[in-house]
């Protein structure tokens, strides 16, 4: 009888093993019959057919209103508008104003422009966004690192001392340009172009640009009358030191360290100080020239005759990115806190238009600001209106208020910049950059010190070019991983991450990291599996390793290169007497390889769905005879 039930046993054990190798096969039979995926041309044919039959589907004035609603918001959320929205949003607005005010004036002195610019800038483009952007709370107007960008690189075609018409009509043309670039961006849906400034750096750029910004107002706030061009640190130290030994500088202490109506307060009050005591007469530097009314045409100041067309243009992609970048992180992190989605490439069209516009009214570039944006949240905005409420109150300052101004000390302004510096200086996010990522902190710290002793170019290629580096360095040294079953389960995972995996005897199952194999990494891949098969070789003392499995889930493109090292590893395993199976290809991946004959050159029973099945097939089978895996 035990004889008997012995081999009862025996049989319904083939019996398991054999539906199970059916099943397997099976999964792979599905893997090789699988259809080709569509091409680039199918794709695109397909995208534009879509397209139309949606369009097809609706009335002509059904899409003609779903356009304007997609490039105006304002037709969608305006017929939604409550007054209880409205008396938030006005108070929102004048507080804004009672910040912007000042902020811009000051801002416009940074940039080296007359003070009434940095009011136009705060004028028509929020007019402009308040109905074609998505973001509640955003708010809009001049910002310090945009205006530092505009002065230190227009500074070096035209000098402002020497020619402030010049430089001024380069200004709106650069605006211009600013506004094109940003809007291409969001029609062509380039966005991802502007993520290439990564975050960290832009903590690096931002927190340089904020010290650089900080030693330019040393010129207002100690009286200087004659200061460098030039924004590194060194030069600008080394310039206060001369002024400080040739004029008698006088010291303004910062007045201010109230919320939003202070900057307001300060300018009110010193303006009034200098006034009675005739302060102007004694050494203190007031703004004078202070041009009111609504903003002038510029149309015709554009230069796109100017022989510097090429490096204005340059100008203009470059604060369209730092603009972009400034924005849409702004923008997107209070649309995380209201919780709402801000779509990039609508917000880029938005601000590429208000730019564009803008250069045609006498505006400089604008973008969302980060501090007079936590001002509008802080207080109770409820939609872009604040924007609107804001514009019309500098409006009428630039009517009405204009003359009273003529007395306020630079000085007041330069304090007024500095108070808004801390907030770009992110300490906190560089030390957690750090904690997470030592190669991100690099950048951070790579953009921070070219700032401050380069200059903002400089600061920007060198953030850039290393954020570019790494993702290179990525793509063409990956990582290649030797993986292990974890007990009672089949999944496979990396030994040096999970200690408790085990490897199969005679079996090797190494995974590319690596979204792509192509020209840049192929050989550097195929150089790794082989140094770790080597190594595993020389340490393999209970028996030879006979088969090699490569996981490939994560590779999701292959090109020509790629599978010529593929065919070259499986010719040097195979001269070792060892087996290449591949495991978990990718739809591309697989109809690439199929085309390529690869996959008759390797054997249709060496390529299976999982690594679970590779492994398992390979345990079934007699180790000393390969031949036995039938697919």
């Amino acid at each position: 009888m035990g004889t008997l039930a012995n081999e009862s046993f025996s049989i319904e054990l083939q019996q398991l093993d054999a539906a199970t190798d059916t099943a397997r096969n099976q999964r792979t039979q599905w893997l090789l019959a699988s259809p080709n995926p569509p091409n680039f041309f199918h794709q695109l044919i397909n995208s534009v057919k879509k397209n139309v039959d949606r369009t097809t589907k609706r009335s002509t004035n059904g899409v003609f209103f779903s356009f304007l609603k997609g490039l105006f918001p304002i037709l969608s959320w305006g017929r939604n508008y409550k007054c209880t929205m409205f008396k938030h949003d006005i108070m929102a607005g004048l507080t804004l104003a009672s910040l912007c005010i000042p902020q811009s004036i000051g801002y416009a002195n940074l940039a080296k422009l007359d003070p009434q610019y940095g009011l136009y800038a705060s004028v028509v483009p929020p007019l402009i966004y308040a109905v074609m952007g998505s973001s509640r709370e955003i708010a809009i107007g001049p910002v310090a690192v945009v205006s530092l960008l505009i002065s230190a690189l227009i500074s070096k075609i035209i000098d402002p001392a020497v020619d402030p018409i010049a430089y001024r009509n380069l200004v709106f043309t650069a605006t211009f340009f600013t506004g094109a670039f940003q809007a291409v961006f969001g029609l062509f849906r380039l966005g991802f172009l502007v993520d290439f400034l990564s975050h960290p750096a832009i903590v690096g750029f931002m927190g340089g640009a904020a010290i650089v910004i900080g030693l330019q107002q040393l010129k207002g706030l100690l009286g200087i009358n004659h200061f460098t061009t030039k924004t590194d640190v060194v030069s600008v130290l080394e310039a206060v030191y001369k002024s400080l030994h040739n004029e008698p500088g006088k010291r303004n202490k910062k007045l201010f360290w109230l919320p939003a109506m202070a900057p307001l307060l300060s300018v009110v009050l010193s303006t009034l100080i200098v006034y009675l005591t005739k302060a102007d007469q004694h050494g203190v530097n007031i703004v004078k020239h202070f041009k009111g009314g609504v903003n002038p045409s510029s149309v015709h100041q554009l230069q796109f005759n100017s022989p510097h067309i090429g490096e204005i243009a340059k100008i203009g992609l470059t604060c369209a990115i730092v603009a972009l970048t400034e924005a849409i992180a702004v923008g997107r992190s209070f649309a995380s806190i209201r919780g709402y989605h801000l779509d990039g490439n609508k917000e880029m069209v938005a601000i590429g238009c208000m730019n564009l516009v803008g250069s045609l009214t006498s505006c400089y570039t604008a973008t969302g600001s980060f501090s007079r944006t936590a001002v509008n949240y802080s207080a109770g905005c409820e939609t872009v209106v604040s924007n609107i409420v804001m514009a019309i109150t500098v409006l009428i300052s630039l009517e009405l208020l204009t003359k009273l101004l003529y007395y306020t000390p630079l000085a007041i302004l330069a304090s007024i910049i500095i108070s808004a510096l801390p907030g770009l200086i992110d300490i906190t996010e560089a030390f957690h950059i750090w904690k997470v990522d030592k190669t991100d902190f690099i950048i951070c710290i790579a953009a921070f010190l070219g700032v401050l002793f380069g200059s903002v170019e400089i600061g920007l290629i060198i953030a850039v070019g290393i954020s570019f580096g790494k993702i290179i360095l990525g793509t063409i040294r990956p990582s290649v991983e030797l993986q292990g079953r974890l007990p009672g389960t089949d999944t496979f995972c990396d030994i040096t991450q999970f200690p408790v995996a085990t490897e199969t005897q005679g079996v090797l199952v190494i995974r590319v990291n690596n979204a792509s194999l192509c020209f840049a990494n192929a050989n550097f891949i195929r150089g790794r599996i082989l140094s770790i098969v080597t190594n595993r070789s020389e340490e393999q003392s209970k028996g030879k390793l006979r088969i090699l499995v490569l996981d490939m889930s994560s590779v999701m493109s292959i090109d020509t290169s790629g599978i010529v090292a593929l065919e070259e590893l499986n010719r040097e395993l195979v001269s070792q007497g060892i087996q290449l199976a591949i495991a978990n290809p990718r739809w591309e991946v697989m109809n690439k390889l199929k085309v390529a004959k690869f996959v008759d050159e390797l054997g249709n029973r060496w390529i299976f769905l999982s690594v679970g099945d590779a492994v398992d097939a390979c345990l079934n089978a007699k180790m000393g005879d390969l031949s036995t895996i039938n697919c």
